[in-house]
């Protein structure tokens, strides 16, 4: 294919821009400030998106994908995740481009990778659907979140203010008792941009929840909170505070955010203030607590794997802040 007609998909592939505007998804403007970054993180995903529909193949859009500024970066290989999954479902499509995307540098984003595998999950019929057989089987939830993340985004009203649950998630049946739950973190990831980064406006969205999904819910805030920023210290402090019951799953979000951004060398300074003041420690001791607690190869074939995983981080970092 010519690099014209490259250009011509990636114009007629990638989503308006228009998509990500607070203005256009009734997100709350908490200020200028906040506004920019939250918008900058969807130009970075479309940018990213856009690479990965332009290139001849996923690698060949590194250059581009590492380009873009670190604090954003990210956010970028989520939406380079999400157009090879899109790409790899068209006909002629082969299955090679997320696979080529993680055997690149794109494995350094694996967290934010699965994340927009599942917004290409959202928005690809069922039969076209990526193989989650091929994925890590500890991490594919993650997959959820992003699909979790993405209703949130894009159908505020039903998932976040109607509070909609779906009965059938595109999920293997055998793991499906589990499925929900790894929604609703994404969409706790999502209230952080539906709120715009108000703390106080993120925490009466997670207050409308039933108490049996705020836990799941928050550490999908915590995650946003730390991954991609938006509040200040004392902003922070009163998010931690006001959790309540909730902490650790809070604590926990922001773990994993943390350790998503070390392992992609992509630390920065809002990612210090936010494990420092969420979890207590600096960004490479809430990144260790994850891997040090990371169950083995041979537990990673089931939904408790994962969420124990989930609760032993909550756990130790809640500990170690209380101490």
């Amino acid at each position: 294919m010519t690099a014209g007609l490259r250009a011509l998909r990636r114009r007629i592939l990638t989503p308006a821009l228009s998509n990500i505007s607070l203005e256009v998804r009734g997100f709350r403007k908490k200020d200028p400030a906040a506004r920019e970054l939250l918008e900058s993180v969807g130009r970075s995903f479309l940018e990213g998106y856009g690479h990965i529909a332009e290139a001849p193949h996923s690698q060949a859009a590194e250059p581009r994908l590492e380009a873009i500024p670190r604090q954003f970066r990210g956010f970028a290989y989520e939406g380079a995740a999400m157009a090879c999954s899109v790409m790899d479902a068209l006909p002629g499509g082969r299955g090679r481009r997320l696979s080529g995307l993680l055997a690149g540098r794109g494995g350094r984003h694996v967290y934010m990778a699965y994340v927009g595998v599942g917004w290409a999950m959202a928005r690809l019929p069922r039969m076209l659907h990526p193989d989650i057989g091929q994925t890590d089987p500890l991490l594919r939830w993650l997959i959820l979140d992003g699909y979790g993340f993405h209703q949130a985004y894009f159908h505020t009203g039903r998932y976040v203010h109607a509070q909609h649950q779906e009965r059938r998630l595109p999920w293997p049946q055998g793991q499906a008792s589990y499925a929900q739950r790894a929604v609703d973190q994404g969409i706790g990831r999502a209230l952080w941009f539906v709120g715009g980064t108000d703390v106080d406006a993120v925490q009466a969205l997670v207050d409308a929840f039933p108490p049996s999904r705020r836990g799941d819910l928050f550490s999908g805030v915590g995650l946003a909170a730390t991954y991609a920023g938006g509040a200040g210290a004392d902003e922070l402090l009163r998010l931690r505070e006001n959790a309540g019951a909730y902490r650790p799953q809070l604590l926990q979000g922001s773990a994993f955010a943390a350790e998503a951004r070390e392992k992609a060398g992509l630390t920065v300074p809002h990612t210090e203030l936010a494990t420092e003041v969420l979890c207590r420690m600096k960004p490479h001791e809430a990144a260790g607590v994850c891997r040090e607690l990371r169950p083995g190869a041979s537990d990673r074939s089931d939904a408790p794997a994962y969420e124990t995983w989930r609760q032993h981080i909550a756990g130790a970092i809640d500990r170690e802040g209380r101490s």
